[in-house]
């Protein structure tokens, strides 16, 4: 049988079987992970037969690694907007609650890239040590520019951006201990959450004022 991916455009109805497979597969694969994961789950998932799913894709890894693809792209948006243009301490804020956004709208991505960093992300390491790389050193240079020039606090670049990455994603990597914890599944949590981090970075990235000022 001629795959779907062959050169031709696929068809409305491809189309949407192939998205329908892959938010199927981003169900299943993101929570048993890849190794738990299996063709005939991710069928099921999606309404079809095995055969069915095999004509769109070849294997398991060909749809995991789609996925992936998809959501590097994605998850890399937020930092991309961060503006040379702009008021420093607003940049960071707005990052910040853009990173917010997306573990409240995207759990099952951040849960699935989640998963595949601590195998040791076999499938993304030439992205995560390349373009996501050249990214976040480009970004860290313009965070350092704004420390040199005084505009925020002396702060370690990388370590600013890793350290957001950790608390925003918490709110979707670990959503069931969060409600857990706060004992109720409302959407303020991240509002509550939004306010408490953009306070906190604010004050310690503010800049120190020069004595006499």
């Amino acid at each position: 049988m001629a795959r779907a991916a062959s050169s031709a455009r696929p068809t409305r109805n491809q189309r949407a079987k192939t998205e329908a497979i892959l938010e199927a597969a981003l169900d299943v694969f993101s929570t048993q992970g890849f190794r738990g994961a299996t063709l005939d789950a991710i069928a099921e998932a999606a309404g079809l037969s095995k055969p069915n799913l095999l004509y769109y894709f070849a294997s398991k890894e060909e749809v995991y690694t789609r996925l992936l693809d998809r959501l590097l792209e994605a998850w890399l948006e937020p930092l991309r907007r961060l503006d040379a243009a702009g008021e420093p301490l607003a940049e960071i804020r707005a990052y910040i609650r853009r990173k917010l956004e997306m573990a409240r709208d995207y759990p099952r991505e951040s849960r699935l890239f989640a998963n595949e960093v601590l195998q040791g992300a076999p499938r993304i390491r030439e992205t995560l040590a390349g373009p996501l790389r050249a990214l976040v050193d480009e970004k860290a240079a313009l965070i350092r520019d704004w420390s040199r020039a005084g505009r925020i606090a002396r702060v370690d670049p990388h370590h600013l951006i890793f350290s957001i990455w950790a608390v925003t994603q918490h709110y979707a990597d670990f959503d069931a201990q969060v409600r857990a914890v706060l004992g109720r599944d409302d959407p303020a949590r991240f509002q509550d959450a939004e306010r408490f981090l953009v306070h906190l970075y604010t004050g310690g990235l503010a800049p120190t004022p020069l004595a006499g000022d």
